[in-house]
């Protein structure tokens, strides 16, 4: 089937906004730029439908998300066609994306269940007489807002999370990925003809409408993003006392050990550097190569890149930018870094061409500045020679974010991996941690906090509920009176004495 992008939503708004594809330009669609009267109707038509959502169970939820997965599958081409044009990025490349989303939205379908089930705990002896319950309850309504690199997985994974935890969610999409988004959400409503529609809403326009949706009277938010607009939200969710799970980008690295395999270390650093065109918030931005294997890892990366290059046509290795101010952040990075006295073994500057931009490789670039401190978030990648592997995890560890990293080492990749500040890490592999739906997804520092995917992410999107039932009484053991029975306290003091008081041996 065709997908149809409408020209305007049905929601009532007087300003539109036009989607462009980055690689000609053309408008590919017009939606509506709500503003924040717009965008409380539809968090309050989401709401209206949370209490009965929730109560449907995990049954229905499960077999709402699975539906969902099918219609995504049978729009696949056309869904990954739309990700081309809006996005740049190649239709393969768009396909990738879209399995990795159906594999976790199936992971949570099926989990949630038994993630979210109660369970008893211990009272401990204290309060033998009692039994104890910990429950997880939906928070009501969840907004996120979803960035433009991955426009169908990035959304899609804390989406799944959240309505498989029995919220309603309300999306609101970078600009630049709204016709990739408003599909997704029209997928999830004709899987699902007998749903409420406002079960999964959509909310659409620029910087205004997202800060029209953190304002609204949401439950807790999933925002990605940069750490800038981090910081701002989360000041915003403050004075009202929402919780948010952040993910705002990394600078993530790849270390090469002297006994790693250098040619799949070399690959890795060709794909985590440059698929999506370096677009990448968990991409290879920094490589910290041992020296006894060094020589040979540039060798292989050259090999792997000589024939990469950025364009429109399927023959290209990568799309163009999808937003043209992150073309002169990438000169900006690559100008500091050559001025520095790092070296350029591709070419430097010269492949930067508007928004289509060949692999840069820059080769001892100074670690104080911006092409090694700040995310870039294009086509390059800073390649550091290190004389030990205590020397890369220290600069690995050297900057403010803490997203992701990969190690390659053959013998010592878990010890190296343990000592990395980040949230997440690929040994052997690089960026293997997001296709897996069982592993938590988030990082440390500026690149954010709190966790989705996984367990953890279903756990994100649930509130914890204890429960302390009292099943029979002891005579003169309720403590919690204000006219106690005079054994109560004597006999505490006892008990407290046989179980604490031959405890010795701490550290001297």
């Amino acid at each position: 089937m065709r997908l149809a992008i409408p020209d305007i939503d049905t929601a009532e708004s007087t300003a539109v906004f036009h989607s462009h594809a980055p690689a000609d330009g053309v408008v590919i669609a017009s939606f509506p730029d709500m503003d924040s009267a717009t965008v409380d109707d539809v968090v309050a038509h989401a709401r209206s439908a949370a209490d009965r959502w929730a109560a449907g169970g995990a049954v229905q939820r499960k077999r709402a998300l699975s539906a969902w997965a099918g219609e995504l599958s049978r729009v696949s081409s056309d869904l990954s066609e739309l990700v081309h044009r809006e996005n740049g990025k190649p239709r393969d490349d768009a396909f990738m994306e879209l399995v990795i989303a159906l594999e976790h939205i199936d992971w949570a379908a099926h989990h949630a269940a038994r993630v979210l089930a109660p369970r008893r705990v211990s009272a401990g002896i204290l309060m033998a007489n009692f039994g104890a319950r910990i429950q997880h309850e939906p928070f009501g309504v969840v907004g996120v807002i979803s960035p433009w690199n991955y426009p169908v997985f990035a959304p899609i994974a804390p989406i799944a999370s959240a309505l498989a935890a029995g919220n309603t969610v309300v999306l609101k999409p970078s600009e630049y990925a709204t016709g990739a988004a408003r599909e997704i959400v029209d997928a999830f409503r004709r899987a699902n003809p007998g749903l409420d529609p406002a079960v999964l809403s959509l909310v659409t326009g620029r910087g205004t409408t997202g800060a029209a949706l953190v304002a609204s009277d949401i439950d807790k938010l999933e925002f990605t993003g940069s750490p800038r607009i981090g910081r701002i939200i989360g000041a915003a969710c403050a004075e009202t006392f929402t919780p948010v799970v952040m993910e705002c980008g990394g600078k993530d690295a790849l270390i090469v050990a002297a006994d790693a395999d250098v040619e799949a270390a070399a690959d890795a650093a060709a794909w985590g550097g440059f698929s999506n065109g370096g677009q990448t918030c968990v991409g290879v931005e920094r490589v910290y190569v041992d020296r006894t294997v060094s020589e040979r890892f540039m060798e292989a990366l050259t090999v792997r890149l000589k024939d990469a290059h950025a364009g429109t046509a399927g023959s290209c290795t990568y799309g163009p930018m999808t937003l043209e101010a992150q073309s002169e952040v990438v000169r900006l990075h690559v100008d500091a870094a050559v001025a520095g006295g790092a070296t350029t073994p591709l070419g430097g500057i010269e492949r930067i061409n508007g928004r289509l931009i060949d692999p840069i490789v820059l080769l001892g670039a100074d670690e104080s500045g911006p092409a090694v401190q700040e995310e870039t978030f294009g086509p390059t990648v800073t390649v550091k020679i290190v004389e030990s592997i205590e020397e890369a995890i220290a600069r690995a560890n050297g900057t403010e974010f803490g997203l992701g990293a990969a190690v390659y080492s053959r013998s010592d990749g878990h010890r190296i991996a343990d000592k990395l500040r980040c949230g997440m890490v690929s040994i052997n592999s690089v960026l293997a941690f997001v296709s897996i739906p069982a592993l938590p997804f988030g990082g440390i520092g500026s690149s954010g906090y709190g966790r989705i995917h996984g367990a953890e992410g279903l756990l994100e999107f649930s509130r914890t509920k204890s429960v302390a039932v009292k099943r029979f009484g002891i005579p003169g053991m309720n403590g919690m009176l204000l006219d106690r029975a005079a054994i109560t306290i004597p006999v505490l003091k006892i008990m407290t004495r046989l179980r604490y008081s031959w405890r010795r041996g701490g550290i001297a």
